[in-house]
């Protein structure tokens, strides 16, 4: 937990000290349009992901599956385009490992084993479970008698 605070606290530093190294080096016009470029693939990044996302539940939810496998890449799209949209080339390198068909299902595979193990009830949707037999209450059938009706 403190690792993971340290390096949320250090990486918008790390991250401007090599967005000034590279500016030094290709000049800030070229930094600026790269950083541009970025943040405009990012914004369609996640437009497109969001709609082809939403398009890929609803299918599955139509076909009566559940979507887990399409909410987890639609995350992981909307992670790489918010990346994209984080000035600087760290980000966008993470990005780009984000994008990355071969270590997009390494960390998916990461994600789910971990949330498994965390969550052992998280395996999925399985029809049925959780339902046992209906509870019926006992009924008890009687007359209600009041006590002033039997003082009289």
């Amino acid at each position: 937990m403190r690792v993971t605070a340290l390096l949320f606290l250090l990486f918008p530093f790390v991250e401007l000290a090599v967005l000034i190294k590279i500016g030094s080096e290709i000049g800030v016009l070229a930094t600026f349009a790269l950083l541009l470029l970025s943040f405009l693939v990012g914004v369609a990044l996640l437009r497109v992901a969001g709609f082809t996302t939403l398009w890929r539940i609803r299918m599955r939810l139509a076909q009566g599956q559940m979507p887990e496998q399409e909410v987890i890449q639609g995350l992981t799209l909307a992670i790489a385009g918010a990346l994209l949209i984080f000035p600087g080339f760290i980000s966008d390198v993470l990005a780009l490992v984000c994008l990355l068909p071969v270590t997009r299902k390494a960390l998916l595979g990461a994600v789910i084993g971990r949330v498994t193990r965390r969550n052992p009830g998280a395996q999925g949707y399985q029809p049925g479970a959780g339902q046992g037999a209906p509870h019926r209450p006992e009924v008890i059938e009687g007359e209600v008698v009041h006590r002033d009706e039997q003082k009289r």
